[in-house]
C-alpha cells in the first residue's frame, strides 16, 4: 500500500492537464452557417473547415465518386449529413492550409480548395484531385448533437 501510495502522484501526473482536456473538442453552432458558406474553426490547434454545401456541391461530389480518384473514399463516407462537409483544413502534402474558404478564394479545378504552395486541387467533398497531395482532406471525429450545434472531437 505505501508504494501504491507513493507511485500514485507520478501515474497523475501523466494524465492530460484541464487545459489539454478543454481543446480536445470544439462545438460549433452551425445554425447562423448560410448554405455555400464555410466557417473556418480551431481543434486541437489545426484550422477546421466547417461547410453548409449547395445542392448542387452536393451534387457534384456525388458524380465524382466516379472519378479517377488518388485517395479512393466517396461522399457518403466522408459526411454524416449530406448538406454539411467538416474536414481538417490542412494539405495533406506539406501542411499548408488549402484556399477556398473565402468566397474570393481560388477553388482550383474542382470547385473544392486549392493549396497554392504546390498545386494541389481538391474537389467538393475534399477529395484530392490533383497535384502532389497524397490523401484526401482529413474527416475528424464529429457528432451532431441536434439540428444547430456539432461537437468536434
Amino acid at each position: 500500500a505505501g508504494v501504491a501510495g507513493a507511485i500514485w502522484p507520478f501515474v497523475d501526473s501523466m494524465n492530460p492537464a484541464a487545459d489539454v482536456l478543454a481543446l480536445s473538442t470544439t462545438e460549433v453552432d452551425i445554425s447562423q452557417i448560410e448554405e455555400g458558406q464555410s466557417v473556418t474553426v480551431v481543434w486541437r490547434g489545426k484550422p477546421v473547415f466547417v461547410r453548409h454545401r449547395t445542392q448542387e456541391e452536393i451534387e457534384q461530389a456525388a458524380t465524382d465518386d466516379a472519378a479517377a480518384l488518388v485517395d479512393v473514399q466517396t461522399d457518403a463516407d466522408r459526411v454524416q449529413k449530406a448538406e454539411w462537409l467538416i474536414l481538417v483544413g490542412v494539405c495533406t502534402h506539406l501542411g499548408c492550409v488549402p484556399l477556398g474558404q473565402k468566397p474570393g478564394d481560388p477553388r482550383g479545378e474542382f470547385g473544392g480548395w486549392f493549396c497554392p504552395c504546390h498545386g494541389s486541387h481538391y474537389d467538393t467533398s475534399g477529395r484530392i484531385r490533383k497535384g502532389p497531395a497524397p490523401k484526401n482532406l482529413a474527416v475528424p471525429p464529429y457528432a451532431f448533437l441536434d439540428d444547430e450545434h456539432v461537437k468536434i472531437g
